[in-house]
């Protein structure tokens, strides 16, 4: 078996195809109700990162073919943001426990080490391997998620209907494909930074909370072939970005979508804005993806309100996901060669 760095931007269409196979096994093995993914736009997916941003990225592959023509067994990136490396490792279930992926995670502690980095953090689904894994690499847990999946099949239409309808005079609702329009990022952005107050999460995902990290934002999740869809709460009498709801489509499993922030800001709260965009965004889902069958969400268990939400409009808590983080020299020291 043969590891080395690989850029997705260079990579043969075999090697592409052959990578959508991994992540199918590892979904089979891990998450059995997942949609598998479809070879469409998976190089720019991995390719394309925010501004500021880097992804670095090693495959184990069959040394018995030359560069670029043999099975990807593992594959490993980390995302080089902000302060911190994110880290994500996907090894085939048949080569689990034999030292691939604890030789992975080295390759990409070492260089986010060399780099100047601090600390790695990385996303664990409840009930895998990985849970092990991580943790006894040092990893140590910070947060947790619960991951609710909704079935657009099992929707009752004529209450969600109701539930669209339920927010209070002074607010009106507004959809927009794609992004919110050039004249509303301004207060698109404020409303996300309010959100971001309120957080204690590692932030493990690229946020935007300023107006020119919002189109950064956009135009990357557009390359990545990540399709976004936006519903406003706007506050009639200021102006305001009152609350708002995020899905994006993803090419690569347009069967699922996934839900991203859901925010309505403090002041504004109580005026049922959070079921009615939520509500909203689940129509308007319904006509623009006739392909789509399920959205699936992520909360924290301490956020009641929203997981109380989420079950009136029908969501299914599926699993808990975990993130860890530990310091980068540790890990290196750790996993260093032992004579």
């Amino acid at each position: 078996m043969r590891v080395r760095e690989w850029d997705p931007r260079s990579a043969s269409a075999a090697e592409i195809h052959s990578l959508v196979e991994l992540v199918n096994a590892v979904l089979a093995a891990d998450l059995p109700d997942d949609p598998p993914w479809r070879d469409v736009q998976v190089r720019d997916y991995l390719a394309e990162t925010m501004p500021g941003e880097r992804r670095i990225t090693w495959i184990a592959e069959d040394d018995r073919l030359p560069e670029g023509e043999g099975q990807i067994f593992a594959h490993v990136n980390i995302l080089l943001i902000g302060d911190i490396g994110v880290l994500e490792v996907v090894v085939r279930p048949e080569l689990r426990r034999r030292g691939l992926g604890r030789q992975l995670v080295a390759m990409a502690a070492r260089r986010a080490y060399l780099e100047g980095f601090s600390s790695i953090g990385v996303e664990a689904i409840g009930n895998t391997p990985a849970i092990g894994f991580y943790e006894s690499l040092g990893f140590e847990r910070e947060y947790v998620e619960t991951r609710s999946v909704l079935s657009l099949d099992a929707v009752d239409w004529h209450a969600l209907q109701t539930m669209a309808g339920g927010i209070s005079p002074g607010y009106r609702v507004e959809y927009h494909p794609g992004g919110p329009p050039d004249p509303l990022l301004e207060a698109y952005a404020q409303a996300k930074t309010e959100a971001q107050r309120d957080d204690d999460d590692l932030d493990l995902q690229p946020r935007s909370s300023d107006p020119q990290r919002l189109r950064e934002s956009l135009d990357t999740l557009h390359k990545r072939g990540l399709k976004p869809y936006i519903v406003l709460a706007i506050h009639e009498a200021t102006g305001a970005v009152a609350g708002l709801t995020e899905v994006v489509v993803p090419a690569q499993h347009p069967e699922r979508a996934d839900q991203y922030d859901t925010i309505v800001v403090r002041e504004h709260r109580g005026y049922g804005i959070d079921r009615a965009i939520k509500a909203r965004m689940l129509f308007e889902l319904r006509a623009a993806e006739p392909g789509l069958h399920q959205v699936q969400t992520w909360n924290a268990q301490h956020n009641e309100s929203m997981l109380k939400v989420n079950a009136e409009l029908g969501y299914q808590s599926d699993r808990d996901w975990f993130e860890y983080i530990v310091d980068v020299s540790q890990l290196v020291q750790s996993l260093e060669p032992r004579d």
